[in-house]
């Protein structure tokens, strides 16, 4: 099972992250090339929304881990990452760098996603099969169905009911990797990840008011919020991609979503740490919960209050290890499901 595949969209190249998204086709992506598959990755160095380009932190990262080549004429970055072949481009060279790498390496497989990916699927399908990521519900995660992709890969069951009988969409649950760290002493109380409105900030913030004997761990997501959780009982982390520390020291994780998340990995992530959580009634955050959890309203933070007060040490181990028992078979090899589904060949 070998053969080069493509990934193709306008957010940022591996290794660095913005949210689910970006770790999941990472983790896919290495999987490939793990596999023996020539891997190629497109993406930016300058965010598909309002924002400055990246290029000069990217390559002040890449410096010391791996060899890189910045081209001034086309201001292209390119570099290895384990095994994958990676191309950060401006958003306006992103079309024409696609049509150059789908003639350079003949791809049997493209993978595109998120902002302005139907694009990027009309503009591949004559050239090898695609397939449309499924990384939400929205707008942006479903536009890559316009493009007429030729699979569609819907990553919670919630997804693919939103989907059922488009582009040939199929289950498949985002790749994770086992826990890198051993759960000792858990001396931290309560965590959240990406503290923004949407995620559920203002939930938490009252909660925080509500509990002042309890320890809230915020760490930045999408953007900074700390000057909202200048609390004496609030912890406001920056954004890190060493989680697994967060999740093995913490006593139960928050996950209060108001919008219909698809699959939020930092549930499955925090269960291969043993750790449980609280989550909210919406899209695929019960799913991803599987019984091995709380479900509560988004709107009643004195049921979350009652809740984690409810709680006790006992209940909190019981609650990690059925969410360790949970997550565990999600850190399966991926490619025997697109084998079945014939997107590659076995």
């Amino acid at each position: 099972m070998s053969g080069c595949v493509l990934f193709a969209w306008r957010r940022a190249t591996p290794p660095f992250l913005i949210g689910g998204a970006e770790v999941s086709q990472r983790l896919l992506a290495e999987e490939f090339a793990e596999a023996g598959w020539q891997v190629i990755y497109l993406g930016a160095h300058e965010p598909p929304w309002d924002a400055a380009g990246e290029h000069e932190a990217m390559i002040t990262r890449l410096e010391g881990s791996c060899e890189y080549d910045f081209d001034h004429r086309s201001d292209v970055l390119g570099y290895v990452w384990r095994g994958v072949h990676c191309f950060a481009a401006p958003q306006a060279a992103i079309s024409g760098l696609l049509g150059k790498l789908l003639a350079t390496y003949s791809p049997d497989l493209v993978i595109t996603s998120q902002e302005g990916s139907a694009d990027l699927a009309e503009a591949a399908r004559s050239h090898a099969k695609v397939v449309g990521w499924l990384h939400s519900v929205s707008a942006t995660g479903t536009s890559v169905l316009q493009g007429g992709p030729h699979h569609a890969l819907a990553t919670s069951k919630f997804v693919l009911s939103h989907v059922q009988g488009r582009a040939n969409a199929m289950l498949f649950y985002p790749p994770f990797s086992p826990c890198q760290v051993n759960p000792s002493t858990r001396s931290d109380d309560l965590l959240m990840v990406n503290p923004v409105p949407a995620k559920g900030g203002e939930l938490v913030r009252e909660l925080a008011h509500q509990l002042p004997h309890r320890r809230f761990t915020l760490v930045e997501g999408w953007w900074d919020t700390r000057a909202e959780y200048d609390l004496p009982n609030v912890a406001y982390l920056p954004r890190t991609e060493a989680m697994d520390s967060l999740y093995a020291s913490h006593r139960l994780l928050l996950v209060p979503s108001t919008v219909p998340d698809a699959f939020p990995r930092v549930i499955i992530e925090a269960g291969l740490a043993g750790l449980g959580a609280i989550g909210a009634n919406v899209g695929g955050i019960p799913e991803a919960i599987a019984g091995a959890g709380m479900v509560l309203l988004p709107s009643d933070p004195m049921a979350w209050a009652a809740a984690i007060e409810s709680l006790r040490a006992s209940q909190l181990g019981k609650l990690g290890a059925a969410a360790r028992t949970r997550a565990l078979p999600l850190t399966r090899s991926c490619l025997p499901e697109l084998v079945g589904a014939g997107i590659i060949a076995g």
